[in-house]
């Protein structure tokens, strides 16, 4: 696996440590592999009605 730096606001994090807590993730790192495995896969469904659609992205 490669490592990469990301910056994201406090209270993604914030969330994402909630996640964590209640067990849904054992760590951070998994719970956003999770997010863009999601993503990937999201963008790969083959639907064209969602092409250039970016419905992931939550600012």
């Amino acid at each position: 696996m490669e490592r990469v730096t990301l910056r994201i606001p406090k209270q993604q994090i914030d969330e994402v440590e909630q996640l964590v807590e209640t067990g849904e993730f054992p760590n951070r790192s998994e719970a956003i592999r999770s997010a863009v495995r999601e993503m990937i896969n999201e963008q790969g469904d083959g639907r064209p009605e969602r092409a250039g659609k970016r419905t992931w992205a939550k600012v």
